[in-house]
């Protein structure tokens, strides 16, 4: 009998696709509107997730050229990225900050 993997496991083999990861990240930043603490805890998770599918926070350091503990500190639930940080982050991630006006609902 096949073993069933862990949800965590699926989500971050599955954010190994950039277009998954994109879709996944925009989908949390569409729940996070208010900024409040609790959404920005659960945006800098899903960076970690994608982070983590993408090889880990090691490579990122490297990419980024951020230190490797810096960046635990700013992805930690009490982390609070300035904006030069997340930019870089999304740049080493290879993918672009966009803003753009919303669709009609």
């Amino acid at each position: 009998m096949k073993r069933s993997q862990a949800f965590n496991d699926l989500l971050v083999e599955s954010l190994k696709d950039p277009q998954e990861a994109i879709a996944y990240l925009n989908a949390v930043l569409e729940d996070c509107k208010d900024g409040g603490q609790e959404s920005q805890a659960v945006l800098l998770f899903a960076f970690k997730n994608v982070i983590e599918a993408q090889g880990g926070i090691t490579q990122l350091a490297k990419k980024s050229g951020l230190g490797r503990e810096s960046l635990y500190k700013t992805l930690s639930h009490k982390g609070n990225p300035k904006l030069s940080t997340l930019t870089t982050l999304i740049n080493a991630m290879g993918f672009d900050l966009k803003i753009c006006i919303p669709s009609k609902r």
